[in-house]
């Protein structure tokens, strides 16, 4: 049995985050995924995506791309309540 590239299911779990977002208008598309891997991702695990997707082939979605680029203009679709879990008592991250 072969191990799992951490980048690889880090590229796999931005786009499923990115696949429930892609209904939305592309602006609030971004921005909910932006809150969502701010809220729920350790910066460890949004600097090693980010690493990991700056050359070449990585897969990840172009919406889950530009949510890690820029800081969004719109305001997200995911309610104010979860901006901060851990004072929600929601835990700390998705990792798995």
């Amino acid at each position: 049995m072969s191990a799992v590239d951490p980048n690889e299911k880090l590229v796999r779990m931005a786009n499923q985050i990115a696949a429930f977002f892609r209904s939305y208008p592309q602006d609030e598309a971004v921005a909910g995924i932006h809150k969502h891997v701010t809220a729920f991702w350790t910066p460890r695990m949004r600097e090693q995506l980010a690493a990991y997707c700056g050359d070449g082939e990585h897969g990840l979605d172009p919406l889950a791309l530009t949510a890690l680029k820029v800081t969004p203009k719109a305001r997200s679709p995911i309610p104010d309540a979860v901006a901060d879990p851990q004072e929600q008592g929601l835990g700390a991250s998705d990792a798995g």
